[in-house]
């Protein structure tokens, strides 16, 4: 079997990042079809990388004798596609998060497990150089995770629609929600606070623009998130900091990270690494499909991440400590 034949489900700013990933994988697959719901703009964005452009997912399916699907749908937007595709005997990259409650979450992850596809979530922090660097080092148990996200802008209207988009919690810091599961393990407790502060007065504005979070395990451990979209214009500022019990880690990104050991011979290590981590996460499917084995993030880990986001915004409405074990 040759390179990989790619479909991409969803055409707008995430899907041309992972188009350009597949441009960089060009000796391991192709990008062959685009489907969006505007036929013109899809037209536009099929035309630019010699794709063929759909507004029918089955005729794409179809007609494509696809290998793979990216589905970038907005999580509103999605009524069944992916299940569609995988029940197709293609196989799965989707993008977070894969819904907006947790029963939709879980039915998707069953469904596409049935059909025996490698599906993979897009939870690309993971493949960054200095986060693989810290999950390999001897650090001993992570004690502390204080992590931030701050950006200022409107982004697309549906995004600023708690019904459409979830919110910040659900669309951006998911992100280090799923970090913190990574790194430290499943947590027993999340206490939260969220408001509109700086943007109640804008029309179609409905999602938090600031908030705060606290994950805590029941033997002490915690991990602090704060979030804004009310920072400087045009930044996305992501930063986290671990301490664990032999090493200490400052994070300013998924590559970037000063790491320093912190028992007997105190010794520091800059990371300042070049990977790609949509390319890196696109090629590590590519593997999974060709061994018959399981995706570094598979999508089941999407739904285990929404959990602790959803748990977390409840927490914030109810003004309460939400317990997440029995």
């Amino acid at each position: 079997m040759s390179g990989l034949r790619v479909g991409l489900l969803g055409c707008g700013g995430i899907g041309a990042r992972h188009a350009g990933a597949v441009a960089e994988l060009s000796n391991d697959m192709e990008l062959v079809a685009c489907c969006g719901r505007d036929a013109e703009r899809t037209r536009a964005f099929a035309e630019g990388r010699t794709a063929a452009a759909y507004t029918d997912l089955d005729a794409m399916l179809r007609q494509e004798r696809l290998d793979l699907v990216i589905a970038t749908l907005p999580p509103y937007n999605r009524g069944g596609e992916i299940e569609r595709v995988a029940r197709a005997g293609v196989h799965l990259l989707v993008e977070k998060p894969i819904a907006l409650d947790q029963q939709a979450a879980d039915a998707m992850v069953a469904d596409v497990s049935a059909t025996g596809v490698v599906a993979a979530i897009g939870f690309m922090y993971r493949f960054g150089d200095a986060v693989r660097r810290w999950k390999a080092a001897d650090t001993g148990q992570v004690g502390l995770y204080a992590g931030a996200y701050h950006c200022n802008a409107l982004h697309a209207d549906w995004w600023r629609e708690e019904a459409r988009s979830g919110g910040q919690i659900l669309e951006q810091v998911i992100h280090q929600v799923d970090l913190i599961r990574h790194l430290m393990g499943e947590p027993d407790s999340v206490y939260a606070r969220r408001t509109n502060f700086a943007h109640h007065d804008t029309p179609g504005y409905d999602v938090e623009d600031i908030s705060a979070i606290i994950f805590g395990w029941d033997d002490g451990r915690i991990a602090t998130l704060n979030a804004s979209n009310i920072a400087v214009p045009s930044v996305w500022h992501k930063e986290w900091a671990l301490f664990a019990e032999r090493m200490t880690g400052r994070f300013t990104s998924w590559n970037d990270a000063v790491l320093t050991r912190t028992v007997g011979e105190v010794a520091a290590e800059e990371i300042a690494g070049p990977t790609d981590p949509f390319v890196a996460q696109l090629a590590d499917v590519h593997r999974a499909i060709r061994t018959g084995s399981a995706p570094y993030v598979p999508l089941a880990e999407g739904a285990a991440s929404l959990k602790l986001a959803l748990a977390a915004r409840q927490s914030a409405d109810d003004r309460r400590e939400i317990r997440l074990k029995p």
